[in-house]
């Protein structure tokens, strides 16, 4: 019997939100990416879009501002319906998805940075 593979969904990545929807945001995600839930993200300062946290870039991506709640196909065109976990939340670790080549520094840091935006990153929840 050939095995199955089940992808993440939002109960794997987020164990707490803060009542009313307030930790979501609607973001609006820069052409050029296919992102998955649970994706790091980085702001892009001259335009407010997201895109894959980049610790190396010098464009506001190289700062954690949230991790995506949803996949996101914006290949051909910017997408504007982005959920993003942007404050105030507990999410898993192991459902978190980083750049291939970032060093445990890197991520120790961007993981400092969610803190700072009350998205605490824990081991289990």
């Amino acid at each position: 019997m050939p095995a199955l593979t089940k992808t993440n969904n939002l109960g794997d990545l987020l164990k707490y939100e803060a009542p009313s929807l307030y930790s979501r945001e609607q973001a609006v995600v820069a052409s050029g990416q296919n992102l998955r839930l649970g994706t790091v993200v980085g702001r892009v300062s001259a335009t407010g879009k997201l895109k894959a946290l980049n610790p190396d870039a010098r464009d506001g991506t190289e700062i954690a501002a949230g991790v995506l709640g949803s996949d996101i196909d914006a290949t051909l065109a910017d997408r504007k319906d982005a959920l993003l976990i942007a404050r105030h939340a507990i999410v898993a670790r192991v459902a978190l998805l980083w750049p291939a080549a970032i060093t445990p520094e890197k991520k120790a840091t961007a993981e400092a940075q969610l803190g700072a935006l009350g998205i605490l990153v824990r081991a289990s929840a």
